[in-house]
């Protein structure tokens, strides 16, 4: 086997290349900046080549160091996932979720299973993502749920845990006539859970009333709880998940103006890597889940969806 570069010089040379600085490389691994100028030189001499050169006050890589950079990549995000799986606590699960998913269905579930499964601890981080995502060689996480169409790379293990129903959600004192007509949605103040409005504009589409019920510039929010809270409090009529807002219409704090609800095509699912230690306990959390949503009664809405 041919002899390797030195492993110190190799990280500090793409730490360097990733950001194209010595100081920031040096803030990352904690070292001092001339410590990884030396790692460089270490690695140019090894090598007969130069990896970097000057562009004003800045780096930019040479042929060579271009040509080095991707393999050092995949090599270091491979020992870090294979020192991860390692690492992780077989007693512990390190969960990621959306936010409101977390504050609207999950925190209550966690907390009864950490009473049926005192063994165990399940550590909750709940993130505002646009687009739900989790990357677990760089991030610190066993496991997530996400929202998506259901496509994940071949080294997960996945369940799908419910589907995505959109529907509009607005305050109870709003529908006291009953369900809303077509010119009372035209009236009302939209309130938009996405910055792009790609809600409204889903279900709008599948309702076939978008010539009818045109989009309006109503308050923008940059996550689906902000726009649930602000019907509920009467600022206007927002688009919610069906599961998500079930417990807020069974007790009255939410009404449904248009009870029809429509399938985004997205699904919210629990995932986690096939090489991670310990699968017996995300299955435990994947069948508890499952039983939990089982159970759930939702409102009684029409909802349009695939066949």
């Amino acid at each position: 086997m041919s002899r390797l570069a030195p492993l110190y010089a190799l990280r500090a040379f793409e730490a360097a290349a990733r950001h194209l600085s010595y100081t920031r490389a040096a803030h990352e691994l904690a070292i001092t900046q001339s410590a990884v100028s030396r790692h460089v030189r270490t690695l140019e001499t090894d090598f007969g080549c130069r990896l970097f050169e000057r562009a004003g006050r800045g780096l930019r890589l040479t042929e060579s160091g271009r040509l080095l950079l991707p393999g050092l990549q995949q090599g270091f995000s491979a020992l870090q996932a294979a020192c991860a799986s390692l690492r992780s606590d077989e007693g512990a699960l390190r969960l990621k979720a959306p936010s409101t998913l977390t504050m609207r269905w999950l925190l209550a579930r966690l907390s009864r299973f950490r009473l049926q499964h005192p063994d165990i601890e399940v550590q909750l981080t709940a993130a505002w993502m646009d687009v739900d995502r989790v990357d677990f060689e760089r991030e610190p996480f066993d496991c997530a749920v996400l929202l998506n169409d259901g496509t994940f790379p071949a080294e997960w293990e996945h369940v799908t845990l419910f589907e995505e129903w959109l529907i509009p959600v607005c305050a109870p004192e709003a529908v006291t006539d009953g369900a809303w007509d077509v010119a009372r949605l035209q009236a009302s103040e939209q309130l938009h859970p996405t910055p792009d409005r790609r809600d409204w504009r889903q279900w709008l589409q599948a309702m076939g009333l978008s010539e009818q019920v045109p989009l309006k510039s109503g308050q923008v929010f940059d996550m689906l709880e902000l726009g649930i809270v602000a019907a509920a409090r009467g600022y206007g009529v927002s688009i919610g998940d069906l599961l998500l807002v079930a417990e807020d219409v069974e007790q009255g704090r939410l009404a449904l103006p248009w009870p029809t609800a429509v399938y985004s095509g997205c699904n919210y699912s629990l995932v986690w890597p096939k090489a991670r230690r310990g699968q017996q306990r995300f299955e435990r959390l994947r069948d508890y889940l499952l039983a939990d949503i089982a159970g759930l009664r939702l409102p009684a809405v029409q909802r349009l969806g695939p066949s």
